[in-house]
C-alpha cells in the first residue's frame, strides 16, 4: 500500500466568496427597494433591478413582469392598492457556483386602510458593471402559519 497522497484537486472554475462589503451592498440594495417604491421614486428602481428584470407576482394574483417598464406599468395601475409601506428583514444570502447571490427575505406591507400582509421574497443578484442588481425576484404571500 502506497503511502503516497494526492494532489489536492483545485477545480478550474472557483467562484469569490462573498466580502463584508458585498453583503452590506446587497443587504442595502434589498432594503432600498421599499424606500424607493414607497416614495413613489420608480425611476430610483434602475439602482436596484437590471433593465430586465423578472418580478414573478404570480402567487399573489398577478403576473410574471419582465423588464423595469413593466415593472413600473403594474405598480402604476395597482394605484391605491399599492402598499404604503414595504419593510423587508430576516435577509439570508447565499452565493451560488456561478457568482450569483440567492437572498432570501421576509417581507411585509401595510396598506391605507393599516391591515399587513407578510411576503417571502427570493432573489437572484448578480454582480454588475453598476454594482449588485437584482434580475430576479418571485413574490410569494405568507398566508398559512408553518407552510413553506
Amino acid at each position: 500500500m502506497s503511502t503516497t497522497t494526492r494532489p489536492c484537486r483545485i477545480p478550474k472554475e472557483r467562484h469569490t466568496i462573498l466580502t463584508a462589503e458585498d453583503r452590506f451592498a446587497i443587504t442595502d440594495l434589498i432594503n432600498l427597494h421599499g424606500h424607493l417604491t414607497d416614495n413613489g421614486d420608480l425611476d430610483g428602481w434602475p439602482a436596484l433591478f437590471t433593465d430586465e428584470i423578472v418580478y414573478d407576482v404570480t402567487a399573489l394574483g398577478g403576473d410574471v413582469l419582465v423588464g423595469l417598464d413593466a415593472l413600473r406599468a403594474a405598480s402604476l395601475a395597482l394605484g391605491e392598492n399599492n402598499p404604503v409601506a414595504h419593510h423587508v428583514t430576516n435577509i439570508v444570502l447565499n452565493e451560488v457556483a456561478d457568482g450569483t447571490v440567492r437572498a432570501l427575505s421576509k417581507g411585509f406591507g401595510v396598506l391605507t386602510d393599516g391591515s399587513t400582509g407578510s411576503v417571502t421574497y427570493e432573489d437572484t443578484i448578480t454582480r454588475t458593471a453598476n454594482g449588485w442588481k437584482i434580475t430576479h425576484r418571485i413574490v410569494r404571500p405568507r398566508r398559512v402559519p408553518l407552510q413553506p
